[in-house]
């Protein structure tokens, strides 16, 4: 890493910051066709960052034009050189890490050396993905001799992805890989929140596919991103984000026609600590499924209800209470920072208001709770990581998804009672167990109602294992060969021969 200090990063942000943001949109770097801007912020300082342009009806109509008109050459072009262009990608990702990771960290108030991380994690996922790219065939099905058939996979046409803030450099590079390499053309729309990476990277990438195969377009949610959804033109819509902004979207996609919509959505997960599992590992795991050190807890995969054993409880507890509160809390820039500050006042009100309400329901806070100590984190929007213990399952705080650094811990002596309060949420993104008796960790496992789970691990993702969530959580699977295969249809040809 080239730059060192927090001054160093400071002042080179500056350096970036200081241009026109534009939208990539065939081919072409632009501004709003009607001229309008929203303001971004620093989440960590409270200042004004930059100007981004606000798309309305008519940008989204020019970007799903664009791509409409770049696909059918974009679909006939050969699969090993769309390979050879995201190839392109991956190097420029790795070229620019550092600035991309800088200025997602001065956006989203995420560390920046963890935002680098993503830069790095998100050309490792295109890398797997463009392995794969040659694996997503049809098949040849038995039959007899007068007969064969033959099934094969083609792409939609235009896809539109709406990324959430948490991660905005990871996402907005890593899921252009899997609807382009399938043949698709793809418009992007970037987190309001956090729009200032993927404009940049739109900014480093507008020479490496053909003019309308990538559009990457700013705005809000409910203008922006709901003219993106009911577009006639766009079949194919993936979303990362909240279960009601899920909602929301089916609704208005099944409002102008049938399109193929996967949702990645929230958590409330469990992580279950039986009494003979590795307690300092476990108390690692804890800490580390929480999220704190890579989004503050705003992360839809953490592991926000922690249940122990009450054989154990005490003890973990305590040994918890002293890993959390010696996390670094600090300015983004700061390489040093382990913990960075919330993404939004909105959030930020949001989370304390869950904190104020968690003791209101007579949980008690044996850490955090509160902005920390210090002039530097008085104008951002920095929470201690939070512990909640005497809680129990029924409170909101339990129910309810924060997306921030809170955790619920709920004791338990009966394995059949535990497995149920797990079980007992809308939820289904997450669940680790922890224990050293391999038949009760993958019975646990067996029964818990969740897309993605660990044992004896949290909070890591691996490289081409699929991550899916259950029930309200989520539809489809992203990260593996099943999501490369979930942008594209399936087509069968029946031979008659002779």
């Amino acid at each position: 890493m080239g730059i060192r200090t927090r001054s160093e990063n400071e002042a080179w942000a500056r350096t970036v910051l200081d241009r026109e943001w534009k939208m990539l949109i065939g081919g072409e770097l632009v501004e709003a066709q009607e001229g309008e801007t929203f303001g971004s912020y620093s989440p960590a300082t409270g200042e004004f960052l930059a100007a981004v342009p606000y798309a309305k009806r008519e940008d989204v109509d020019h970007a799903v034009e664009a791509a409409k008109a770049a696909f059918p050459a974009w679909s006939k072009t050969p699969v090993l050189e769309r390979v050879r262009m995201v190839r392109e990608l991956i190097a420029l990702l790795k070229e620019k890490a550092e600035i991309l990771g800088l200025i997602d960290a001065v956006d989203s108030g995420n560390p920046v050396t963890a935002m680098i991380g993503d830069v790095h994690l998100a050309a490792a996922m295109l890398d797997y993905q463009c392995n794969a790219a040659m694996e997503v065939k049809g098949a040849t099905i038995p039959s007899t001799s007068q007969h064969w058939h033959i099934t094969r996979r083609e792409p939609y046409g235009v896809v539109g992805r709406i990324i959430a803030y948490n991660h905005p450099i990871l996402f907005a590079a890593a899921k252009i890989g899997a609807p382009v390499l399938t043949g698709n053309t793809l418009v992007l729309k970037v987190p309001d929140q956090t729009p200032l990476a993927p404009l940049l990277l739109a900014e480093y990438i507008k020479d490496i596919f053909p003019p309308g195969v990538v559009n990457i377009i700013s705005g809000d949610g409910l203008t922006t991103g709901d003219a993106l959804v009911r577009h006639r033109d766009v079949k194919r819509i993936a979303l990362i984000g909240s279960v009601q902004t899920g909602q929301r979207i089916l609704r208005s996609a099944a409002e102008v026609g049938i399109k193929h919509v996967s949702l990645e959505l929230g958590g409330k997960n469990p992580m279950i600590v039986f009494p003979d599992a590795d307690l300092d590992k476990a108390v690692e795991g804890a800490a580390n499924g929480m999220n704190f050190s890579w989004s503050q807890g705003q992360s839809c995969g953490s592991t926000t209800r922690l249940f122990l054993h009450q054989a154990i409880h005490d003890e973990f507890v305590e040994k918890l209470r002293r890993r959390v509160e010696g996390i670094r809390i600090g300015q983004p820039l700061d390489p040093e920072t382990e913990m960075g500050c919330l993404v939004s006042e909105a959030q930020f009100d949001k989370v304390n208001a869950y904190i104020q309400l968690g003791r209101d329901e007579g949980a008690e806070c044996i850490t955090g709770g509160g902005r920390p100590h210090g002039a530097e984190f008085e104008k951002g929007y920095f929470v201690r990581p939070t512990i909640f213990t005497q809680v129990t399952n029924d409170m909101r705080i339990a129910q309810e998804e924060i997306f921030g650094p809170v955790l619920s811990v709920i004791p338990w002596s009966d394995e059949e009672e535990v497995i149920r309060l797990a079980n007992a949420t809308d939820y289904g993104l997450t669940a680790a167990v922890w224990t050293q008796n391999i038949n009760k960790a993958f019975s646990s496992i067996d029964q818990l109602q969740a897309g993605f789970t660990w044992i004896n691990g949290s909070a890591r993702h691996f490289i081409g294992v699929p991550f899916s969530g259950h029930k309200s959580s989520g539809l489809d699977s992203e990260e593996g060969i099943e999501e490369l295969i979930s942008f594209t249809q399936n087509k069968t040809v029946n031979v008659m021969i002779g």
